[in-house]
C-alpha cells in the first residue's frame, strides 16, 4: 500500500488533534493531562516549529520530527496496523544516520512496532516528561554509520 505524504500546515491541527484524543481516550494506563482543545493548541503551535508530516487525506495519522535533535516527538495513526506508521517512520529516517524517541512504558504494542522497525531500547526515564514512565529508543542506520542526525 502506498501512502501519501505531506507536511502539515496549521489547519491540519485539529485532525491531528482528534486522532491523539482518540488515542488517549482508549488508554486506560494514560491519564487526561490536557483537554483536547489543549492539545489541538499544542500541535497548531509545534507545526511550524518542526516537520510534521501528515499521512492520507482526510488525515490517517502523522508524525512529528524535531529535525535539530533528530527526535520523534509525536507519532500517532487513526488506526494502527495499516502501514501508515510505517511510512511515516521511513520518511523520517531516510537520509539520516539515527532517530531517537521517547515512548510511554506501557504502549508495549507501539514497542513492538519500533523494534520491528530495527529501534532499540537505549534508556529510561521513570517519571518521564509527563510523570509517566517512559523508553528511550533509537534507531541507526545498519551501516554503521556516525550519529550525525542531518
Amino acid at each position: 500500500m502506498t501512502v501519501k505524504l505531506r507536511l502539515a500546515t496549521p489547519t491540519d491541527a485539529p485532525a491531528c488533534a482528534a486522532i491523539v484524543n482518540d488515542w488517549i481516550d482508549a488508554k486506560d494506563w494514560l491519564p487526561r493531562l490536557h483537554s483536547n482543545a489543549a492539545i489541538e493548541e499544542m500541535i497548531r503551535t509545534a507545526i511550524p516549529m518542526r516537520e510534521v508530516w501528515i499521512a492520507g487525506d482526510p488525515v490517517q495519522g502523522y508524525l512529528s520530527f524535531d529535525v535539530e535533535a533528530g527526535k520523534i516527538m509525536g507519532l500517532y495513526t487513526r488506526v494502527p496496523g495499516r502501514g501508515v506508521g510505517k511510512a511515516l517512520v521511513d520518511h523520517v529516517k531516510n537520509g539520516r544516520t539515527s532517530v531517537l524517541l521517547w515512548s510511554h512504558a506501557a504502549n508495549t504494542r507501539a514497542h513492538a512496532f519500533y523494534r520491528r522497525e530495527g529501534f532499540v531500547e537505549t534508556g529510561r526515564n521513570e517519571s518521564g516528561g509527563d510523570g509517566i514512565p517512559e523508553i528511550r529508543m533509537e534507531w541507526r542506520r545498519s551501516d554503521g554509520a556516525g550519529l550525525a542526525t542531518g
